[in-house]
C-alpha cells in the first residue's frame, strides 16, 4: 500500500464518502490521494473472545463459535428467498417522494423504461421510521413520522405498476434512537451523546437491542409487502478507532469487523424464513482494499452473509489514480470497469455463496470536486456505467440521485 493512501485511510478511519454525503472535507481528502491502493489479501481467520460489559448498559453482541462466524445456520439458509425476482434495475426514492406528488413521474419512468425496482426509505438517514406504525415497541424506541401518509396505498400502487419493492433501512447512523436512548449510543465523557462533524449520531453495533430494533422494522416492512430489505450504514462511525477508548458504550473484546458481520448474519437468519432477500450497501472501494477495521466493514465477511451486495461505485467517489484514471468522475466507463473487476476478484472465492452483485451507480453531477475534475452527468455517463457493468457480467444495478431526479432518455439495456 503506498504511503499517500495509507495516510488517507488512517485519516478517514478506512471510510470514503457515503451515499449522498457531499462532505467537502471528505471529498477534499479523497481528491488528495494521488495514487490508487495496492490490493492486499485479507486474512479471514479470526478467533473469538468472551464478551465483557462496559459502562453504558445494554447487552453486548454474542461471541459465536468459529463455525457460526461463517454461516447463520444450515446451507439451506443460502437458497434465494426470491427465486422469481427480476433482474433488478432500480432507483432510489426518498420517503418524501414516495409519499408525495413526485411519485407520479417516478412511476411513469419505470412504466416506460427497463427500470423495474424502487429502493424506498423506510427508516431514513436521521433515524425516522417514515410511515405510521401501530407497533408499540417501535413507537417507543424510535420516532415514526408519516412522510409516507398511507403506506398501504403506496404498496398497492407499486404492485399495480409491477414494481419490485426494496425497503431501505439505515441501521447504525440513527440520531433519533441515539438521542432518545443514549444507552444505545456512544456517550462523551461529559455525559452527552456523541455526534460527528455533521451533527449526526450513531448507535452502537455491539448492542443487541439495536440489532433487534432494526430487524423488527425490517420484519414489518416484509408484512407490508417489500420483497427485499436493504441495510445501509452497516458500520461504525467514520474514524471510530480514534475515539473507541474514550467514549462510553457497551462493548466486547471482539473485533469490529466481526460485530458488523455478526449483525448481518443475525438479520439474514431472522428474515430469510419470511421469504425476503437481504442486501447491504458498502463502500465501492472496499473491493479494492483490505478490510476497513476502523468502521468494521469487511467486504468478504459481509458479502458471504447476504443475498445481494450493493457496492457504491460512484465514479465521483474515487480519487486521482484509481484504475489508472486521472479524474475518475470524467471517465465513468473505466472507473466502473475497474471496480467490477476488483469486486469479482474479491468475491469469486466464495463460490456458491457469492451474492448477487448489484452496484449503486451515479446519476448526479459532482460539482463539489471542482473545475476540471468533474463532468455534468447525463445520458452518456449513465450509459457508460451500465455498459462497463454489462461487459463484466453484472446485469443488476441501482441509480442514485438524492433528489430523485433521473436523467431522461437513458438506454438501460446498454
Amino acid at each position: 500500500m503506498n504511503i499517500t493512501w495509507a495516510l488517507l485511510m488512517m485519516a478517514l478511519g478506512g471510510v470514503g464518502v457515503q451515499h449522498n454525503a457531499q462532505d467537502a472535507d471528505v471529498a477534499a481528502a479523497l481528491q488528495s490521494a494521488s495514487n490508487p491502493p495496492i490490493v492486499a489479501q485479507h486474512n479471514e481467520n479470526s478467533g473469538t473472545a468472551a464478551p465483557s460489559s462496559d459502562t453504558a448498559g445494554g447487552s453486548a453482541a454474542p461471541a459465536p463459535s468459529p463455525d457460526s462466524v461463517d454461516s447463520p445456520g444450515t446451507d439451506t439458509a443460502y437458497a434465494d428467498p426470491q427465486p422469481d425476482a427480476p433482474k433488478v434495475k432500480g432507483i432510489y426514492v426518498t420517503a418524501y417522494s414516495a409519499g408525495g406528488s413526485r411519485m407520479e413521474s417516478l412511476l411513469a419512468l419505470l412504466d416506460k423504461t427497463e427500470l423495474n425496482s424502487m429502493v424506498i426509505d423506510i427508516k431514513d438517514d436521521a433515524g425516522y421510521i417514515t410511515y405510521k406504525t401501530d407497533n408499540v415497541e417501535l413507537q417507543q424506541m424510535g420516532h415514526p413520522q408519516p412522510f409516507i401518509g398511507d403506506i398501504g396505498k403506496l404498496m398497492a400502487r407499486l404492485k399495480a405498476h409491477n414494481v419490485y419493492p426494496i425497503a431501505r433501512i439505515v441501521v447504525f447512523k440513527d440520531s433519533v434512537l441515539a438521542k432518545k436512548n443514549p444507552q444505545l449510543s456512544f456517550v462523551n465523557p461529559n455525559g452527552s451523546v456523541w455526534t460527528n462533524k455533521g451533527g449526526d449520531s450513531f448507535v452502537n453495533p455491539y448492542n443487541q437491542n439495536v440489532w433487534k430494533y432494526n430487524v423488527d422494522i425490517a420484519k414489518e416492512a416484509v408484512k407490508l409487502g417489500f420483497k427485499e430489505i436493504q441495510f445501509d450504514y452497516v458500520r461504525f462511525p467514520e474514524g471510530f478507532e480514534k475515539r473507541a477508548d474514550t467514549l462510553k458504550y457497551t462493548k466486547s473484546d471482539r473485533p469490529r469487523v466481526e460485530i458488523i458481520s455478526d449483525f448481518v448474519k443475525y438479520a439474514r437468519s431472522e428474515l430469510a424464513p419470511l421469504g425476503v432477500r437481504v442486501s447491504v450497501d458498502i463502500f465501492g472501494y472496499a473491493a479494492s482494499v483490505p478490510a476497513a477495521e476502523g468502521i468494521g466493514q469487511d467486504f468478504v465477511k459481509i458479502s458471504k452473509n447476504v443475498d445481494v451486495i450493493s457496492p457504491m461505485v460512484y465514479p465521483s467517489h474515487y480519487s486521482t489514480g484509481w484504475f489508472k484514471v486521472k479524474d475518475p468522475d470524467k471517465n465513468p466507463y473505466a472507473t466502473i470497469k475497474g471496480s467490477m473487476v476488483d469486486t469479482h476478484k474479491k468475491l469469486n472465492p466464495l463460490g456458491s455463496r457469492k451474492p448477487i452483485i448489484r452496484p449503486w451507480i451515479q446519476d448526479f453531477t459532482a460539482s463539489w470536486l471542482g473545475s476540471g475534475h468533474y463532468v455534468k452527468y447525463g445520458k452518456q455517463q449513465v450509459e457508460d456505467q451500465i455498459r462497463a457493468m454489462k461487459e463484466q457480467n453484472v446485469d443488476e444495478y441501482l441509480l442514485w440521485n438524492a433528489n430523485n431526479r433521473y436523467t431522461p432518455g437513458v438506454d438501460y439495456e446498454k
